[in-house]
């Protein structure tokens, strides 16, 4: 993969404003940081007029809903929308439960994302794919996750990222496997809610929006692959900081020097 994208990304240090779970805030504003972006952790709705205006991407992820933030989920993601503000929604377990079903649909009706970022079960009940859930986790099935994600692309107009031991980005027409990564991604919390904050930092930058979520799937997948090679499946706490410590390292040419990826 020949990009510059990290280069321009330090160079760019983009405002992200993340509304996301209590779980994630603090690894997601570090590990964007690590990045050389700006985090913006805010979910006052005071605020939401203001914040998504002033940053060049807003993430919402569904994480730890409350019925004010998802108030504040929707005034500011009009807001991003009025203002032109890239717009990614981490639909974080949505199947689990009523509340979280109903919350996605509205938000998806009232707001104009430009890339939906998931694991395999949640886009997998965007898609009404036959495929069993297990709360937040992934869950497993025998659905076709290439058409799973080229059909919640086709249906939200936009683009579609689903995690996994590969993972698949669709505009709704092509489809790339990214082949990258490590086991030890889904044994630490906030590993998938980091990745959507850094799908929103790729997509403040100058591109179309499937090259800028492929880049930004493919570095992320490539720094915590990087980092398993001196852990053993146990050290998951090791995994945790270093995945901090190689997005900081990483550059455009480890990343084309890494890359594993195939197109349908």
């Amino acid at each position: 993969m020949q990009s510059n994208n990290l280069q321009k990304l330090r160079e760019k240090s983009p405002l992200i404003h993340n509304i996301t779970n209590i779980v994630v805030a603090n690894y997601t504003a570090n590990g964007l940081l690590s990045l050389g972006c700006s985090p913006i952790m805010s979910n006052a709705i005071e605020e939401m007029d203001e914040i998504p205006a002033m940053c060049q991407a807003l993430v919402i992820n569904i994480g730890t809903l409350t019925s004010q933030t998802v108030k504040s989920m929707l005034k500011a993601g009009k807001s991003a929308n009025k203002n032109n503000v890239p717009v990614v929604l981490d639909p974080v377990g949505v199947g689990a439960t009523t509340f979280r079903q109903e919350t996605v649909k509205t938000l998806l009706n009232e707001i104009k994302f430009d890339l939906i970022r998931g694991n395999t079960g949640e886009l997998a009940h965007l898609a009404q794919a036959n495929w069993k859930s297990k709360g937040v986790d992934a869950g497993s099935g025998e659905a076709d996750l290439s058409q799973i994600v080229k059909d919640v692309a086709l249906k939200y107009d936009c683009i579609v990222s689903m995690s996994g031991e590969i993972d698949y980005i669709s505009d709704g027409t092509k489809v790339a496997k990214i082949y990258n990564g490590t086991a030890l991604f889904p044994k630490i919390t906030g590993s998938g809610c980091l990745l959507s904050a850094v799908c929103g930092a790729f997509l403040t930058l100058e591109g179309n929006n499937f090259d800028l979520t492929l880049s930004a799937c493919t570095s992320y997948a490539i720094a915590g692959e990087i980092v398993q090679k001196n852990l053993s499946n146990t050290q998951t706490g090791q995994f945790y900081i270093g995945l901090l410590d190689s997005l900081a390292k990483l550059d455009d040419k480890t990343v084309e020097e890494y890359a594993k990826i195939s197109f349908e």
